[in-house]
Formats: structure tokens, sequence, C-alpha cells
């Protein structure tokens, strides 16, 4: 999963995923934005952060307290997913 700054998507996809992933399926996920400077707007108007809300900090944090794992860079995507998927096949979830 691949998200951004700004919005409350990703964590309402974390609790969802949380609750729904019954296979336990390993899921990876990075976030843009994650240098931006409080209030400044990231390519749209929708990749703001407002109201304490949508900061990479928070999101980072309740996809990893949702069980999902995080990224610093999305070309490291491939490689958490194999190593997870690994884990995965040698019983070691």
């Amino acid at each position: 999963m691949i998200g951004e700054i700004g919005g409350e998507a990703e964590e309402q996809a974390a609790e969802w995923l949380s609750r729904n992933n019954p296979r336990n399926l390993p899921i990876v996920s990075f976030i843009g934005g994650q240098t931006a400077p409080p209030g400044r707007r990231m390519g749209h108007a929708g990749a703001i952060i407002s109201g304490g809300k949508g900061d990479a900090k928070t999101k980072i944090a309740t996809l990893e307290a949702n069980g999902i794992t995080v990224v610093n860079n999305p070309y490291k995507m491939g490689e958490a997913m194999v190593k997870l998927m690994g884990e995965r096949a040698s019983g070691h979830q």
C-alpha cells in the first residue's frame, strides 16, 4: 500500500485490514511526504497536513500497530515483501 501525508485513508485502511485479513496475509506500506514541513502542500490539495491529522508519523504508527510493515523508501517494498513471505513460508509469522 502506497500512501502520502494528508487525510486519514491509510489509517482507515490499516484498521480495516486488521479486522478483515483472516489469513494474516503480509502487507507492506510506504508513506510519501515524510520530510515535508507541516502545512506544506505536496503536489495536490489533498496532501496537506491539517488539524493534527494526516502526518507521516501518525500514519506509520497506525499502520505498524495494525501489523503492517512500513518501509522508508518505495524501492524497499519488494525486499520487505520477500522477507515477509519467506517468514510466512517457514512458519515464523
